[in-house]
């Protein structure tokens, strides 16, 4: 009889441990649901301004989760470019603040961010004067159904895209090289075949260039007048006979 009740016992307890799991479930369901997270755009990011202070900036308002600052001028350098970025390496020094043009904040709760984009739109971001960020105004708006995910995959897909781009490039770059090369040396056995005085059945190709608007009206003006003798012509000769 011992044995029977605690087996009972047993199952009562474990009925009830089942039941309290799954009303903590339906409560963190609850909290997650009451708490969703909310992402904030900032379309225009000032000189100076960077992710540790943007977070500083937004945290007093709520709970911030992750901050994404989008680099300006972040297209393919050309070679001007290359040259100044290895001089600035040279001389870390003398190099300027790094500059955004784009940012996206993601606030822990969703009503948060709703408020900060509501509030600080159109607003100064600092009002002392002796700051960095004196007379300029926020310029945030709040992204509704977007989600980090979003983001995430547009910044691959532009990772992607300069990658092909790059290839595509490098592999011209190396057509064009070797068309070069292949060139200037069949011009040096030109050279050489004609100070030794060998003929060559080499022909220099004519390369025809775009005609310029002038020679096509010059065309046009030709085939009006032909055309407008030709019509003379049978007139006079329909007259005739």
């Amino acid at each position: 009889m011992e044995n029977d009740n605690s087996e009972d016992e047993k199952s009562v307890n474990f009925s009830v441990s089942d039941d309290l799991n799954e009303e903590e479930k339906k409560t963190d369901d609850k909290r997650k649901k009451k708490y969703k997270r909310g992402i904030v755009y900032i379309s225009q990011i000032p000189k100076y301004m960077n992710c540790t202070i943007l977070r500083e900036m937004l945290s007093v308002y709520g709970k911030i989760d992750r901050v994404y600052l989008q680099l300006a001028n972040s297209e393919k350098p050309t070679k001007s470019k290359v040259i100044e970025i290895k001089q600035t390496k040279k001389n870390k020094n003398k190099r300027g603040p790094r500059m955004f043009s784009e940012g996206w904040v993601e606030f822990e709760s969703k009503k948060i961010a709703k408020f900060v984009a509501e509030k600080l739109n159109k607003q100064p971001i600092a009002t002392r004067k002796g700051s960095r960020f004196y007379d300029i105004l926020w310029n945030i708006k709040y992204l509704s159904r977007f989600k980090w995910i979003h983001l995430s995959e547009r910044l691959a897909y532009e990772k992607a895209v300069h990658k092909q781009r790059l290839r595509t490039e490098i592999s011209q770059a190396k057509r064009e090289s070797t068309f070069f090369a292949y060139n200037l040396d069949r011009s040096k056995k030109l050279k050489l075949k004609e100070q030794k005085g060998e003929t060559t059945e080499f022909v220099i190709p004519e390369i025809k260039q775009r005609e310029t608007d002038m020679e096509i009206r010059q065309k046009k003006n030709k085939l009006k007048s032909s055309a407008d003798e030709n019509e003379s012509r049978k007139e006079f000769l329909q007259s005739i006979f």
